[in-house]
């Protein structure tokens, strides 16, 4: 073997020790995620109180009688705000939850931590493909293992971004690091695959381009989705807050929905990632039919993973076109939004570990 061989095989190595070093703190920011939300849970007092918002008007307002203590047994009546939901049709008076931390001290420290954690687990993740990316010499993507691992990378990056960027979106972290773990797990224990070069057709700075967008874009997507699926027990909750007749979600789940954003903020947050990447998505094909004719001497083929790459471009259209159209708003526009990341999951997983195509020779 010589010095050079060595040198990647050594590189190799501790790209895998420190994936699984990154494995192991996203666990710990995990548990400090959890924590983050029991101890920000609040008594069923602090709820009702966060729960009373002041109305406007006659309408908004309910009497209550009560006795007071005084000699003679007098009455007084305290005017008490009512529980607010919503106002006119189209618009949300709730206001956004107090956090993940619940507004408490002890469950603001335990989410101080999980941040500080996840920040200690991305460094030691990018430093993991980056060791990937220089014991191959290449682009650390050529394959699913590498795919994932990328993946993840980035999608805790943009979280981390619009941290720094001081939005609130300490909620997404207990989800994300639930998600990284999964994709870190099935990576290194179904997907891995040892360092090698790659065939000839992928040897092409379309590499770079074409698959780093498609990991950018899958790795905002995700955001949108996460916010998406959020936004459709938030928006049930909020019509509970109408209907207290009605079934109601159990205690636990309550209390964690009374803390994320209201159901209006998260469906602006995953509406605006959508349509922000939703170009880039578009890119992404195009580049990859380009690169298809610098490799295969064709722009379109309808290979498996062109063809869901495109169905997955059409149902994103089909979602932005929807909210642009006053009878798709809301939830039925979520529920398509949540098959249009689907149908990426499927393209990312389904088509290279099922389905036989040019592109299987990336193998798993």
């Amino acid at each position: 073997m010589n010095l050079a061989a060595a040198v990647n095989e050594n590189l190799a190595h501790y790209s895998n020790v420190l994936v699984y070093t990154a494995m192991a703190i996203y666990t710990l920011a995990f548990l400090a995620h959890i924590a983050e939300w029991v101890f920000g849970s609040r008594s069923a007092v602090g709820r009702t109180a966060a729960a009373l918002t002041t109305g406007t008007g006659a309408a908004n307002r309910a009497s209550v009688t009560v006795r007071t203590a005084e000699k003679g047994g007098g009455t007084a009546v305290l005017e008490r705000p009512k529980v607010i939901t919503r106002s006119a049709a189209g618009s949300r008076d709730v206001p956004d939850g107090p956090g993940a931390a619940g507004g408490t001290e002890q469950g603001d420290v335990y989410g101080r931590i999980a941040v500080g954690l996840t920040v200690l687990a991305f460094l030691t993740h990018a430093g993991g493909v980056l060791t990937r990316a220089l014991s191959v010499e290449r682009a650390p993507w050529g394959n699913m293992y590498e795919f994932s691992t990328t993946f993840a990378m980035v999608a805790v990056a943009t979280y981390l971004v619009l941290l720094a960027l001081k939005k609130n979106v300490r909620w997404i972290g207990l989800p994300l690091v639930t998600t990284v773990l999964l994709d870190l797990g099935l990576a290194v224990s179904v997907l891995y695959t040892d360092s090698d070069q790659l065939v000839p057709a992928l040897h092409s700075y379309w590499l770079w381009i074409h698959v780093s967008c498609a990991i950018i874009s899958g790795a905002a997507l995700y955001m949108g989705a996460v916010s998406t699926l959020l936004y459709l027990f938030r928006d049930r909750y909020e019509a509970q807050l109408e209907n207290p007749e009605g079934k109601q979600f159990r205690q636990g789940v309550k209390s964690v929905l009374a803390r994320v954003p209201s159901a209006a903020s998260l469906d602006k947050f995953a509406y605006r990632i959508n349509a922000t990447v939703f170009p880039l998505w578009t890119f992404t094909i195009i580049a990859g039919a380009i690169w298809a004719e610098a490799a295969w001497g064709r722009y379109w083929g309808w290979d498996p993973k062109e063809v869901w790459s495109f169905i997955t471009w059409v149902a994103y259209a089909g979602y932005l076109h929807a909210r642009a159209t006053a009878g798709w708003k809301g939830r039925k526009a979520a529920y398509l939004a949540l098959i249009a990341f689907a149908c990426y999951l499927f393209n990312y997983y389904g088509v290279n570990i099922f389905i036989t195509g040019k592109h299987s020779y990336a193998g798993v």
